[in-house]
């Protein structure tokens, strides 16, 4: 695990499975049509139940470069916030979307008013972001966030295998 304080905020990268963390908040990388799918998304809907799938369906869908929230079901936080990352094609909106999907989750935090929150590496699986691309992308629109007053006091990075983890372990280090 590699963590950092800035501004009174605790950011960690930690190496596991997102399902097993205790935060307020769980960011899922999901689908723009919140259909459930593999990896992080099927993950968390196998671990929080079939509840989190109803809200999904009530709520429809969600654009890339977004998020909504629903409740986390059996999962041990309160919310799971609904990330779309855009599937890598590099176009040049790719940066901007996959920003925008982690500031949407910061948005979400802010208005819940939460104290922890954890974010897998968005689109970096079945969309084939890089992850010596996305994780710079990832670090620094938290870290913009937490620099300026906020809820959070503790922002988790939760990699799943050592590649995503020295990703963005690098990453950070270049910040």
């Amino acid at each position: 695990m590699s963590t950092r304080t800035i501004n009174g905020v605790t950011l960690a990268l930690l190496r596991g499975n997102i399902v097993d963390v205790e935060v307020d908040a769980i960011v899922n990388a999901a689908n723009a049509a919140l259909a459930g799918g593999g990896g992080v998304d099927g993950a968390i809907h196998r671990a929080g139940g079939p509840s989190i799938m109803e809200e999904c369906r009530k709520i429809g869908g969600c654009p890339t470069g977004s998020a909504v929230a629903t409740g986390a079901g059996k999962l041990k936080a309160r919310y799971v916030y609904h990330a779309v990352g855009p599937i890598y094609r590099q176009n040049p909106a790719d940066p901007r979307l996959l920003a925008g999907a982690y500031q949407a989750c910061l948005d979400l935090a802010e208005q819940h008013k939460i104290k922890s929150i954890a974010f897998p590496s968005l689109s970096t699986g079945a969309y084939g972001y890089p992850l010596d691309l996305a994780a710079p992308i990832a670090l620094k629109t938290v870290i913009e966030h937490i620099e300026k007053p906020t809820s959070l006091q503790q922002v988790m990075f939760v990699l799943f295998g050592s590649s995503a983890y020295e990703a963005f372990e690098r990453a950070l280090q270049q910040l």
